[in-house]
């Protein structure tokens, strides 16, 4: 069995992944060392004693802990420590690769990428011919019972120990977990060249919020090619390093308006994330704004809401770690889908599925499920069923099996 570096230290969530996947490989037989990024004294000693050549691999989210941390770098030769050794690198991307060109140009020299959403895949393929890809692997949900056990839950053990409470018994009607940003934030970039750039940007957005099953990448390219008859690959992939704002603009402003349309139609929604007094309301005092919470916090708030919004970021063919989550706090999923989430999701059997092109239909759909309890129950208890198969149990099994039989780094 392979010893495996993971960290922690620099993004909560990501520390938070780290520990839940740490967990499950120890179960399965690895020795774990997570490295705080934020304690680099005291961890850079433990991780030179953790270290076996031949037998280490490193795990890590967003590059973190892979490139430009000058703890991991020999000053005098300019080298990582993960190239001097020859400790193979598995970066799991938690966004779309194209926020990540710069990073991917500093790679480690063993180096394998793990993709949460096919179409991050197919891109990767497509721009990215060099990099070598390792298996499939979702975000993944995590039992409150399990995460507690790293000491960083609220929860008495006692409380955890019932299960879950029953939909009847929960305090909040609708939550939603996650940040929120006003799209003005991203008009600087929008605006930044002149008149008809500004307007060519604007005409891209508004096909993705008209249309928003499509993908940025789809959409770039098709106004691109429209624009610059002989348009070569190695523009388009070098365009789409720059259009991250499109995407960002896009994103927060589906989920605010999401959020808004529930708000505004007389519904309390529950909004645990940074920034969202900057979202405007004709009903501001149907808005509760709990503020931003750790990982584990927010799992427990789900653990208290009867309905869990869920307004997927823009993946087209994957799942997200907040829809499996929300299943597993036996709380009722209220969400978009693609079509990789369709093959588990059940509309009105293990959740309720609304269309981010019709987003006036989610008042109806909230309010209809709030008024017939036992249904909300029978579709809670289903969702948590679905979710037991999505967890970073059975992640970090798939990824466990792939490094000892199929990686032939």
């Amino acid at each position: 069995m392979k010893k495996i570096i993971l960290f922690e230290g620099d993004i909560e969530t990501q520390g938070y992944f780290s520990r839940q996947m740490a967990r499950e490989l120890k179960k399965l037989g690895h020795e774990v060392f997570i490295y705080d990024l934020s304690k680099a004294w005291s961890s850079s000693s433990g991780l030179l004693r953790f270290i076996e050549r031949g037998n280490t691999v490193v795990l890590a989210f967003n590059f973190h802990g892979m490139c430009q941390e000058v703890q991991f770098i020999d000053e005098q030769r300019q080298v990582y420590i993960w190239d001097d050794l020859q400790i193979p690198c598995f970066n799991i991307l938690a966004d779309h690769p194209y926020y990540y060109y710069k990073l991917l140009a500093q790679r480690p020299k063993i180096y394998t990428q793990l993709s949460i959403d096919l179409g991050h895949e197919a891109f990767m393929r497509r721009f990215f011919p060099e990099v070598d890809l390792g298996p499939f692997l979702p975000l993944a949900g995590t039992d409150l019972a399990d995460a507690a056990l790293d000491g960083h839950g609220t929860l008495p053990d006692a409380e955890l120990k019932k299960g879950c409470p029953p939909i009847s018994e929960r305090r909040m009607d609708i939550v939603f977990t996650g940040n929120y940003a006003s799209p003005r934030r991203f008009e600087k970039y929008i605006t930044r060249i002149d008149e008809e750039y500004t307007a060519f940007y604007y005409e891209m957005i508004h096909d993705l919020l008209e249309h928003p099953q499509q993908t940025v990448e789809q959409v770039v390219e098709r106004y691109m090619r429209r624009e610059i008859e002989d348009l070569t690959e190695n523009d388009l992939k070098e365009t789409m390093q720059n259009i991250t704002f499109i995407d960002l603009y896009v994103r927060y402003q589906l989920r605010g308006r999401a959020v808004q349309c529930l708000a505004d139609s007389g519904l309390k929604v529950h909004v645990f994330g940074d920034k969202w007094k900057e979202l405007k309301l004709s009903h501001p005092e149907n808005l509760i704004d709990e503020n931003s919470v750790y990982s584990v916090e927010c799992l427990e708030k789900l653990r208290d809401a009867k309905l869990s919004l869920n307004v997927l970021p823009w993946f087209r063919a994957g799942g997200h770690d907040r829809i499996f989550n929300t299943m597993l706090a036996g709380a009722v999923l209220v969400t978009d889908s693609n079509p990789w989430l369709d093959r588990l999701l059940e509309d009105g059997k293990n959740c309720r599925i609304w269309s981010a092109g019709e987003i006036e239909a989610l008042p109806g759909i909230a309010a209809g499920l709030l008024a017939e309890p036992d249904k909300m129950q029978y579709i809670a208890d289903e969702g948590r069923k679905t979710a037991r198969e999505h967890t970073w149990a059975a992640r970090m099994k798939i990824f466990s099996d792939y490094l000892e039989h199929e990686w032939r780094g």
